[in-house]
């Protein structure tokens, strides 16, 4: 499903691209196009290891994290926009509340008992296409547009997990990438291709307002610090590492993984994913136009 979700955002940001005539770049004169600058505020979740289901669609809104973020757009043709993006948010994930007990996986869950909050810096380009085209300048762009985009971005991320008291509530948190849970020291610089769409509509002159989502297929497992398999405490070199990787305090009877190396941590196969949908507010910035001299 996730790779359905890919190749048809591909397939339409393509085709889009292909659409604009090659008569737009002389028809689609200098006057016509601008620049804008935005700010938007989001909700931010994700999909891997620690969500209530296995499934794309799958997340908790109780796990749903702030996400901000500002982006400089250039109109290019009248249905082509080119943005950057800089933006910041959390993802975060937590077997104790992802698993309800009529889940069949829930004991196992229960038992493994991870959780983690991710802070994660993202970078990215995309290329937003019109379903609705403006021909004019942006004074007599339409009041309402629907879009999808399509690009890359990379993105810093540092997963920490948190200790449990007594009471199952999480105190202090630890950054998992330096202890190697897995015996994996993963990078925490990661690319991944972000896709969605949305709705503008012109509040006046120079603002719009537009709701958006978006999804981002990362090639990295390890947004959770979920991957692999158990590794042999014996390579796990500090309390930290032990907690966190083995699951020493969480043994069973029942769940020899916990403290047999080899048997697999992660809960599914495949990379991480995060998500984020949100509201935002683009100034435009109005051309300057010089005019023609006459002698």
């Amino acid at each position: 499903m996730k790779n359905i979700f890919t190749y048809s955002a591909a397939a339409v940001l393509g085709l889009g691209l292909l659409a604009a005539p090659k008569a737009d770049a002389q028809q689609f004169s200098k006057r016509k196009k601008y620049n804008s600058v935005g700010f938007s505020l989001n909700a931010m979740n994700y999909f891997g290891d620690l969500v209530p289901q296995t499934d794309f669609t799958s997340f908790r809104f109780n796990s749903t994290r702030i996400n901000a973020g500002v982006s400089l757009s250039r109109r290019f043709y009248p249905r082509i926009t080119g943005r950057l993006g800089l933006s910041y948010g959390q993802i975060s994930g937590d077997d104790a509340l992802a698993a309800s007990q009529t889940d069949p996986d829930a004991k196992y869950r229960n038992h493994r008992n991870m959780n983690f909050k991710n802070n994660i810096a993202e970078l990215s380009g995309v290329v937003i296409f019109d379903l609705i085209e403006n021909r004019n300048t942006y004074l007599k762009r339409p009041d309402f547009v629907p879009y999808v985009f399509g690009g890359i971005a990379g993105f810093y991320h540092s997963p920490q997990g948190g200790r449990r008291g007594s009471d199952n509530s999480i105190g202090s948190y630890v950054a998992l990438q330096p202890l190697a849970t897995e015996g994996v020291k993963y990078s925490q610089i990661g690319f991944a291709l972000p896709f969605g769409g949305g709705v503008r509509y012109r509040i006046n002159r120079n603002f719009d307002a537009s709701l958006e989502i978006g999804w981002r297929k990362t090639f990295t497992d390890y947004l959770d610090d979920v991957s692999g398999v158990y590794v042999d405490p014996a390579k796990l070199t500090s309390p930290d590492a032990l907690y966190f990787g083995n699951g020493i305090t969480r043994t069973d009877g029942d769940f020899p993984g916990f403290t047999s190396p080899g048997t697999a941590r992660r809960g599914k196969d495949g990379n991480d994913w995060y998500i984020v949908t949100g509201l935002a507010l683009n100034y435009i910035l109005t051309p300057k136009i010089k005019n023609p001299k006459f002698r």
